[in-house]
């Protein structure tokens, strides 16, 4: 899932099941920011002062994603949740929608409610528990189960034969990238390029144990959103069952069926600026109101306001410290992050017989 997904939706999501703005804009913001924290190790400070982070992404193309099993620290419990089901470690460590370990760590997260940086580590949770729809039949470990063959999507509507023929050729192009992808990024979905992550994608495959593997996106980030919409009330009314809560209202689900089904730019921020601009029309229920302007780096963003820190990375800047560091955004965030990771890698999953780190 991208940006309109893990940011928008997750906004939208949380504003229908009890949020504030100010509360949503923050659960909304780490979803998203799950994707975007790929700055890893010690935070260091002018006055000698140090702060641990442990990256929750990598960019697609990180050389880091064939050479390093710590991978496996961050795919598999941020972004490839495995679902425990099989006898071997390669068929445990599938991710699958709605599994009964991706409840599990919805549990944890509500569990927490009461703690200072809750929020965050709800957004943090989210997205990886709406991933297991996106990115199910894949996994965070090196797996034929990632290999995708024979890649085909029904994305084209056009009657005209000039359209049909760029088309073609487009999927061939495909083609050969995703069995370049498949020969070098053996973790994840890599080979199977933008199509999980689209959501009114309807495409197959045929994975490196020769099953044909298809999907229909639009039904499964319909079932994604509804979820998230349940755990966020089970966390606000500190109900571990959140399974059995309300969903989202079905207009509320039709209306996101459609904003999905209908918003089918490539640009996945072009996708959630149409979505923020419908939302403030109300053409969502029981909202009117734009979705708030997301910064991932930069000026504005929650590294710049904790630190004063304009690079992508930490470049040679050494802020000074200051105490109030320790109530900011960015630092829950990577808070939530730690206790997400530790959580996940050593304590649900070896308790479904699963060791990975």
């Amino acid at each position: 899932m991208n940006i309109d997904f893990h940011y928008g939706v997750a906004y939208l999501v949380a504003r229908t099941a009890g949020l504030d703005v100010v509360q949503a804009t923050t659960v909304a913001h780490s979803c998203q920011y799950v994707d975007d924290a790929t700055t890893t190790g010690l935070l260091f400070f002018s006055g000698g002062e140090t702060y641990e982070r442990f990256a929750s992404a990598h960019t697609m193309y990180d050389y880091h994603n064939t050479e390093s099993q710590l991978n496996r620290l961050v795919w598999t419990p941020f972004h490839f949740l495995p679902a425990g089901s099989g006898t071997t470690l390669e068929e445990k460590a599938i991710c699958r929608p709605d599994s009964d370990i991706a409840r599990e760590v919805v549990r944890r997260a509500i569990r927490g409610a009461g703690a200072q940086n809750a929020l965050h580590r709800l957004g943090v949770t989210l997205h990886t528990y709406v991933d297991t729809w996106a990115h199910q039949g894949f996994s965070g470990i090196e797996s034929d189960f990632n290999k995708v063959r024979s890649l085909e999507a029904e994305d084209c509507t056009s009657t005209d034969w000039r359209a049909r023929l760029a088309n073609a050729t487009e999927h061939l192009a495909e083609e050969v990238e995703s069995d370049v992808l498949t020969r070098f990024f053996p973790l994840g979905h890599g080979a199977a390029l933008h199509y999980p992550d689209q959501p009114w994608a309807k495409w197959s495959y045929v994975n490196g144990k020769g099953q044909t593997v298809s999907r229909d996106n639009l039904p499964d980030f319909i079932a994604a959103a509804d979820m998230a919409c349940r755990a966020v009330r089970g966390f606000l009314a500190k109900d571990e069952a959140f399974e059995g809560l309300q969903g989202l209202p079905e207009p509320v689900k039709e209306a996101l069926r459609q904003q999905l089904s209908g918003n089918r730019s490539d640009d996945p921020v072009v996708r959630l600026q149409a979505l923020s601009d419908s939302a403030s029309l109300g053409v969502i229920p029981g909202l009117e109101e734009a979705i708030p302007t997301y910064i991932d780096k930069g000026i504005g963003s929650w590294k710049y306001v904790a630190t004063g820190i304009e690079s992508n990375d930490d470049g040679a800047e050494r802020p000074a410290y200051n105490p109030a560091f320790e109530q900011s955004d960015y630092r829950h965030f990577h808070d939530a992050v730690k206790e997400h990771r530790f959580v996940v890698t050593q304590e649900i999953l070896p308790g479904h017989g699963l060791r990975i780190a």
